[in-house]
């Protein structure tokens, strides 16, 4: 299984995830089998900036995701994702290491998440 962290920088599972998906500068991919991980690396967005509606998710889905895990997104986004088959848990903050660990133990929920604010394309940042 592949899990996708929207992630601004490239320290691996010690990265904070990113708080808007699909600006995010890069998305750090996971492999796992069973509650082993197996291998990461990070890729750049290439959409990072100005992009159209099912870009991200479609390029998330070319990478092989299985799921994305982040703290927020729009039921557009959300529909896009559930069309290509990739599972999308939301409200989800802090380091990648605890974040995937917690998901791999059965304990992360999706929850509805609110941005602190609007993207308005300024810089990015870490939460």
């Amino acid at each position: 299984m592949r899990i996708a962290f929207p992630v601004h920088d490239h320290r691996g599972l010690d990265e904070e995830i990113f708080e808007h998906f699909g600006h995010a500068p890069a998305f750090l991919l996971v492999d796992v089998q069973g509650n082993t991980v197996r291998s990461h690396e990070t890729v750049e967005n290439p959409h990072s900036g100005e992009h159209g509606p099912g870009v991200v998710p479609s390029f998330l889905a070319k990478q092989g995701v299985d799921v994305l895990i982040c703290r927020g997104m729009g039921v557009r986004a959300r529909l896009f994702f559930r069309q290509l088959g990739i599972e999308v848990i939301t409200g989800a903050g802090g380091k990648v290491r605890e974040v995937l660990k917690a998901y791999l133990s059965g304990e992360l929920t999706s929850l509805p998440y609110e941005p602190r604010e609007k993207w308005h394309h300024h810089e990015p940042r870490t939460f």
